[in-house]
């Protein structure tokens, strides 16, 4: 979604000028239970022109390419025996089946729930993105940073309560 009035609002190179009360009417625009169903919600602020022309390598792709195969092989694996085939579709039942957290994760996901204000449904949103960031490390556990990784993926929840 495009930023609120003025086109400033969380870009670090301009303040912006919008109240307070125009910044939460623009967000409303947007309900919370559509933002709910969406797993990954993520602010891309505006690059200067020295960061798009700069030269620098990346990860090449075929290496990023290899690590979601992976992770893909990995799934279809899990849901072998079921009529789905990733993370996102994943039931309730499923999710606690595949999904298990630690004792800091628990902590994690309790503190986000309650200082953010998150639904259920985000809950179990942050737990398959969590789930697949830890396929992605080819990891059999859900760790506390997959957890806390999958929660700065909810942007558009913090804002919501600006």
């Amino acid at each position: 979604m495009n930023a609120p009035p003025c086109g400033y609002f969380t870009d670090p190179k301009h303040e912006c000028s919008c109240s307070p009360l125009q910044i939460q009417r623009y967000m409303a625009k947007i309900s919370g239970p559509l933002l709910d169903r969406i797993d990954i919600q993520i602010e891309v602020p505006p690059l200067s022109y020295q960061e798009l022309a700069q030269k620098t390598l990346a990860e090449p792709s075929a290496a990023i390419q290899k690590r979601v195969d992976a992770a893909r092989t990995i799934q279809h694996q899990r849901f072998a025996r079921s009529s789905i085939y990733c993370n996102a579709q994943m039931s309730t039942r499923q999710i606690r089946n595949f999904c298990h957290v630690d004792t800091a994760s628990h902590r994690l996901l309790e503190q986000a729930i309650n200082k953010l204000g998150l639904s259920a449904r985000a809950y179990t949103r942050i737990l398959k993105v969590a789930r697949t960031i830890a396929d992605l490390d080819t990891s059999d556990h859900i760790r506390s940073e997959y957890i806390s990784e999958a929660i700065q993926y909810r942007s558009l929840d913090r804002q919501m309560l600006f």
